[in-house]
């Protein structure tokens, strides 16, 4: 395991790597391995401050999900939100029941106010990225931008009752390794930013 400024990659098996970063949030991701799943909690802490943005904001805002509720995000994994802990949901390949049971029994820290939380699962060309959002004002679009300038929107879920927080959630299959910086944010309904998280993954020049 490699930790360098505020991120870690976790590798099993030569499989999928997830990296995690953000404001200290908490979150279950079973891993696709050689066989058998493995669960890595995530605790993590960095995020960047936000900056003005002129960019229209054309998304809805959150999809409400059930707890404990499993929604593809695409490459075969399921995302489910528990109300249990603070800020606490999965990413599971396998038997998500079983990791949402894992997961229950975990309080979780809370990310800070106003911030998101960040996570990416690489397997050959294909990236999934995840992570959580945490806003008095739900996100009504976040977005994800990598080195190569490259931006697209994320889902968004969150539980019912307006709970101040939720997850997000990008299947970029076939993108290959990001390089450099990748950057999310966090749009109001204005067009607003309300939160702005930045992480580098496999630095360029590596």
């Amino acid at each position: 395991m490699e930790t360098r400024r505020g991120w870690r990659r976790l590798a099993t098996m030569g499989a999928a790597a997830v990296v995690l970063a953000g404001g200290a949030g908490a979150a279950v991701a079973v891993e696709r391995t050689a066989g058998h799943a493995a669960r890595v909690p995530a605790t993590v802490d960095a995020a960047a401050p936000a900056k003005a943005t002129d960019r229209a904001t054309t998304a809805p805002g959150p999809r409400i999900v059930r707890p404990y509720q499993p929604v593809g995000i695409g490459q075969g994994a399921v995302m489910a939100l528990l109300p249990e802990g603070r800020q606490n949901y999965v990413v599971a390949w396998t038997d998500v029941r079983e990791a949402v049971e894992q997961a229950r029994e975990m309080v979780g820290d809370d990310i800070r106010p106003e911030s998101l939380s960040g996570g990416i699962n690489v397997d050959g060309a294909d990236v999934l990225y995840t992570g959580a959002w945490r806003t008095s004002t739900p996100p009504a679009r976040i977005t994800v931008r990598t080195a190569d300038g490259a931006e697209r929107d994320a889902g968004v879920l969150s539980l019912p009752g307006r709970p101040g927080w939720g997850t997000y959630y990008l299947d970029a299959a076939g993108s290959g390794t990001p390089r450099g910086t990748v950057t999310v944010t966090a749009y109001g309904p204005d067009g607003e930013v309300l939160a702005t998280l930045a992480y580098e993954m496999f630095p360029t020049g590596r």
